[in-house]
């Protein structure tokens, strides 16, 4: 009969377990559909803990340290690497169509290559001590409050602000010896000092010289970008250096879901939020592991399953993957923590007239008007009743500029809709040329300007008062300005700034 678990393996099982709606999350955006999402993240998640395993059993024999991620982003890199597995397995038909372009391009190699010719943000958290790369990670890139942040890692929520600037300070010191480090031609190494002092300074100028290298060199750019604390893009800076594909929109759904509660596979916050359905209420935030109810179940059966990797007496399957096998009645699992109480965790517009036609007036009275007139028929000259006003919007729309880089930016589109809605797409049009590349918790055409977002079918019901949300990356040249136009199922949405 297999040992009972110990307090400590279920704290373990417990905490792994806070991490899957963010696995589940990235996995959702690199797979064509949900289903393959959470089988993905299923697998991602057994990878992960195994890695951790193996890695601690090599210190504990070698008596060093060994660099690593914090559980969050270590289990997000093991998502990356179980897709890369399904690509080479003839599985790739289940991935993201541009995932796997980006799987077989230079840019994934990167992460997979050389040490010294890493991505400079995960070169730089995988420097920092685990408990100070996990504060960083759930505030910048999970968009967690820092209180709740310092009661997860054990910290004084008193000084957690003053150690949060320390361990900034401390990732951007790690950049800067990695950057140097790193191989790089004459025209980097003579930037290398200057961009140094020009990323320091919140009000310093950067000379013309260095702003074109910037403007050509990815390395460089990448190099002011975790350098630059000041200005909000470390955020963008450690999810595209420490995921790699799709990090940008995988940063914007950490920040949703934090806005509603969902972090961490809580579902007790933000539920005023939500969309009630019966007595269950649901958030209509994201796809997968961002609603509350799949994140409920998925999070137990992730703990029985991961309880069941740690018996050494459990069953296995005939192919010896652990993941495979049949769930132990009562399982262990082997401690993965490193410090007690710090573990780581999980992260003005214009209108245009509906289609059917311009807005309602009201219709010629049947009745004359008071006068004189002697005609039987009224006199459309004379009559006085005035048109009825438009019917109030049933929709209004947020546009969101997420985040913006040379020639590209991300972006949202979130509605709350009076009505109680079956189905809804949304119609905008863009006024400077820009040009959809991607879109997640919807489908979209685009013909010229006008771009239509359909509801995805995980996502289409929504209750009355509810809210609904499509991100997506884009193209822009010369001006980004803001769309205009927005309709919901052809209604005219009003919007809000």
């Amino acid at each position: 009969m297999p040992d009972l678990p110990t307090p400590q393996d279920a704290a373990e099982a417990a905490l792994f377990s806070e991490c899957w709606d963010a696995v589940l999350s990235y996995a959702d955006l690199c797979t064509s559909g949900s289903s393959a999402g959470r089988q993905l993240a299923t697998e991602a998640f057994s990878r992960g803990i195994r890695e951790a395993r193996e890695a601690q059993t090599q210190e504990r024999t070698s008596g060093r340290r060994t660099p690593r991620l914090p559980r969050i982003p270590m289990l997000l890199t093991a998502v990356r690497t179980t897709a890369a597995a399904w690509e080479d397995e003839g599985k790739g038909h289940l991935l993201d169509p541009d995932l796997r372009l980006w799987l077989n391009s230079p840019k994934a190699a990167r992460y997979t290559g050389p040490p010294l010719t890493r991505p400079l943000a995960l070169r730089g958290l995988k420097d920092l001590q685990e408990p100070d790369a996990a504060l960083l990670w759930l505030v910048e890139v999970e968009a967690l409050p820092l209180p709740d942040v310092a009661r997860r890692l054990g910290l004084d929520p008193a000084t957690a602000a003053q150690e949060l600037i320390q361990v900034r300070a401390l990732f951007r010191d790690r950049c800067q010896r990695n950057h140097l480090d790193t191989p790089m031609g004459t025209d980097c190494r003579s930037y290398a000092r200057l961009l140094d002092a020009v990323t320091r300074s919140p009000g310093a100028d950067t000379p013309e010289d260095l702003s074109r290298h910037l403007a050509t060199c990815v390395e460089c750019a990448e190099a002011a970008a975790c350098l630059r604390l000041h200005g909000g893009g470390t955020p963008a800076a450690l999810a595209s250096g420490v995921i790699g594909w799709s990090g940008l929109a995988y940063l914007e759904r950490r920040r949703r879901a934090a806005e509603a509660g969902l972090s961490g596979g809580r579902t007790d916050a933000g539920t005023d939020r939500g969309i009630s359905v019966g007595a269950v209420v649901r958030p209509r935030i994201g796809r997968s592991g961002i609603l509350a109810a799949a994140v409920i179940v998925s999070a137990l059966a992730l703990t029985v399953s991961l309880m069941q990797l740690g018996d050494s007496g459990g069953r296995a399957s005939a192919s010896g993957d652990p993941a495979e096998g049949a769930i132990a009645a009562t399982p262990s699992l082997p401690a993965l923590g490193t410090t007690p109480g710090r573990t780581p965790t999980g992260a003005s517009h214009t209108t245009r007239p509906a289609r059917s036609g311009s807005t309602p007036k009201s219709g010629d009275s049947d009745t004359e008007p008071q006068g004189k007139s002697t005609s039987p028929v009224a006199d459309p000259t004379k009559a006085s009743a005035a048109p009825t006003p438009p019917a109030p919007s049933t929709c209004r729309v947020q546009y969101h500029i997420v985040d913006q880089w040379s020639e590209g930016f991300q972006g949202t589109v979130t509605v709350t809709s009076t009505k109680a809605l079956d189905d809804w797409h949304i119609d905008w049009t863009f006024g400077d040329g820009q040009h959809i590349t991607q879109m997640w918790d919807g489908t979209y055409t685009q013909n010229g300007s006008e771009v239509t977002a359909h509801a995805a079918d995980y996502n289409k019901q929504v209750a009355a008062n509810g809210t609904f949300a499509v991100g997506f990356n884009a193209t822009w040249q010369g001006t980004n300005g803001e769309p205009h136009a927005f309709t919901v199922n052809g209604a005219i949405c009003s919007t809000t700034g």
